[in-house]
């Protein structure tokens, strides 16, 4: 089980990649940008990074309106 910081809370996971963990959550849907470590990852790549102990991830949703 590896310990990451998702939105600034301590979570558990034993997912094995980023968009994994991300798609448990519900975060995946609609336009949305991650940061792991304090650097921006491309969308694309989610999938394809690997879920370590220590990360901190951000994500932040798209919301529409005026």
């Amino acid at each position: 089980m590896k310990q990451v910081t998702l939105n600034g809370q301590p979570t558990q996971s034993d997912h094995s990649t980023v968009f994994e963990l991300l798609n448990a959550h519900g975060l995946t849907q609609g336009r949305f940008a991650v940061e792991i470590d304090e650097m921006l990852v491309p969308k694309s790549r989610l999938t394809l990074t690997e879920l370590k102990d220590g990360m901190s991830i951000e994500v932040v949703q798209a919301v529409g309106g005026g």
